[in-house]
């Protein structure tokens, strides 16, 4: 009797059990919703410019910068901790299908500041006295990055591009050798980070907002970043 009365429990129940399991799809867009608190969710950034958009930035920079993360290469441990132990195949579709995102502004365009003149000669022109090559020459003219692995500079906030060229010049974020972004952020001076940030921020989005194409033109410097 017993035995049945607990097959009678379990009958009645195990329809509305069932109906509460809930499978995730298997598909890139829901395995990129575990980005999308930070990067938005489609990675077109939040409102929250610590974190940058990496909608259509070039797929092999974001394999690079995801791997450096999973490997500790690049320090910021929420994402140290998130990668670490994906492989280099689900990363690969990760940054694939984030690439094929349509770049936009993250924000709001920041206002101009006395110090952009400075900054638009550093990114148009560099500091040939401090040995700066200009920003262009590696970002490409209309500053959105280039295939396959070098990104876009403008769209993101000022807040978030200084951070990084700190991190590039004390070493908590780093590329193999030869450590191109190290050897020019060591040489920019905190002034010069700060208005060449707040120029690049000032930069609307062109309507060609998308990185050239693999071999419009060769950076001018050799860089172990490139995948």
């Amino acid at each position: 009797m017993i035995w049945r009365a607990i097959a009678l429990v379990l009958g009645l129940y195990a329809p509305a059990y069932a109906e509460e399991i809930k499978v995730a799809p298997d598909t890139i867009e829901a395995r990129a919703e575990g980005c999308a608190t930070c990067h938005g969710a489609s990675g077109e950034g939040t409102v929250d410019l610590n974190f940058p958009r990496i909608a259509g930035k070039p797929s092999g920079y974001l394999f690079n910068q995801l791997k450096n993360f999973r490997d500790g290469h690049r320090s910021y441990p929420p994402m140290n901790y998130l990668l670490a132990y994906m492989h280099d195949d689900y990363l690969r579709e990760l940054a694939d299908y984030f690439s094929s995102q349509p770049p936009r502004q993250q924000s709001t365009l920041e206002p101009s500041m006395p110090t952009d003149e400075a900054g638009r000669l550093l990114a148009t022109r560099g500091d040939s006295k401090r040995g700066i090559p200009a920003c262009v020459l590696c970002h490409g003219t209309r500053l959105t990055g280039i295939e396959p692995g070098i990104p876009g500079l403008i769209g993101l906030s000022s807040r978030y591009i200084a951070a990084q060229l700190v991190s590039w010049r004390v070493g908590t974020r780093h590329a193999s050798h030869p450590d191109c972004m190290h050897d020019v952020a060591a040489r920019l001076s905190e002034a010069q980070i700060h208005a060449v940030s707040s120029w690049l921020a000032a930069q609307p989005l062109p309507v060609q907002a998308g990185p050239a194409a693999h071999g419009a033109w060769t950076p001018v410097l050799a860089c172990g970043s490139q995948p």
